[in-house]
């Protein structure tokens, strides 16, 4: 008997929001429940491509803007033979950024638009539910490490979460809002539960 498909689920939200904390609690959810269920996160750091990012965000090399964009496409889409064997194989996928993430960042930059960054990306698998941490970049830089990246500025976040905003409005993506203060793994359950029967 064939198994049931696995589960994409995404989530986004500015730095420091606790999309990485909600990942594995989610999982660990899942997981007890009987669920199949791995986390992953883009930028994957453990490939030569997320080797390159790494350097990137750490502000240990530098690299020019178009550069980063595709560098980050391509990381996800080097992975995507992986994920569509895993979700084939009825492993829920909950992930840790994705492409939405590479649109938000790139398009806060002077001279992108959002219909530029997300073409690269057109074709990845899609999601069966993105979950959106709200969170202001005001609280975000509060929180541990802001600031350690090249991206963590309390004016680059602002702008970032603006881009997401509009991204939100894209009817064809399943988005679900949490609030990122008082968040805890109990909503992404019951959102995820309720997705999976329809």
């Amino acid at each position: 008997m064939a198994c049931q498909r696995g589960a994409l689920i995404v989530l986004e939200g500015v730095d420091r929001a606790g999309k990485t904390t909600q990942c594995k609690m989610l999982v660990q959810a899942l997981q007890k429940s009987g669920r199949p269920a791995e986390a992953m996160r883009f930028p994957d750091r453990t490939t030569t491509i997320g080797q390159l990012i790494s350097a990137y965000l750490e502000k240990k090399s530098e690299l020019e803007d178009h550069t980063v964009h595709l560098l980050f496409s391509a990381n996800r889409w080097e992975l995507v033979p992986t994920m569509k064997k895993k979700l084939e194989q009825g492993i829920t996928l909950v992930v840790d950024r994705y492409a939405f993430s590479g649109a938000a960042f790139t398009s806060a930059k002077p001279g992108f638009s959002l219909e530029w960054c997300m073409k690269p990306d057109v074709g990845l698998p899609k999601p069966d539910l993105v979950m959106f941490l709200q969170l202001s970049p005001a609280e975000a830089a509060l929180r541990g490490q802001f600031g350690v990246e090249r991206y963590e500025t309390r004016v680059f976040q602002n702008a970032v979460q603006q881009k997401f905003e509009l991204l939100m409005k894209d009817s064809s993506v399943n988005w679900q809002v949490q609030d990122g203060l008082g968040c805890r793994v109990s909503p992404f359950i019951v959102s995820f539960k309720a997705r999976r029967k329809n």
